[in-house]
């Protein structure tokens, strides 16, 4: 598997643990509210002459419904200390070095609440 796929399973697989609703890699057809889409990653190259190594961005995005925000600003909350404390070894050889949250927001769109959360990551593949 790609560094793009395993790192996107193993945020989505952390936050199927924390949150309560779905969590999806990507946007659902349908889906009851609460739930989580993990973006695709977008990543660059991060390597040496001597090992692989990507460095990018993951966004994680929360939809939910109701009048106020309440229960979407504690899911949030819980996806990103969730998503910072991702295991390192993330599989197929590939470790983090580096997960760090960059900016999150919460909004109305239409009827629904959404909290965006987006993270840095560096990560190298052991030989």
């Amino acid at each position: 598997m790609s560094a793009r796929g395993v790192l996107q399973a193993g945020v989505v697989a952390r936050l199927q643990a924390v949150l309560e609703g779905g969590v999806y890699d990507a946007p659902p057809v349908r889906s009851a509210l609460p739930y989580a889409v993990v973006d695709e990653p977008v990543l660059s190259d991060w390597s040496t002459t001597t090992w692989r190594g990507r460095e990018g961005r993951v966004v994680v995005t929360l939809h939910d419904g109701g009048e106020r925000p309440v229960r979407l600003r504690a899911a949030l909350a819980a996806a990103e200390e969730a998503v910072e404390a991702l295991d390192a070894d993330l599989g197929e050889g590939w470790r983090l070095v580096r997960v760090q949250m960059l900016r999150s927001r919460v909004l109305r769109v239409g009827e629904r609440w959404r909290g965006t959360s987006e993270f840095l990551v560096r990560m190298y593949r052991e030989s």
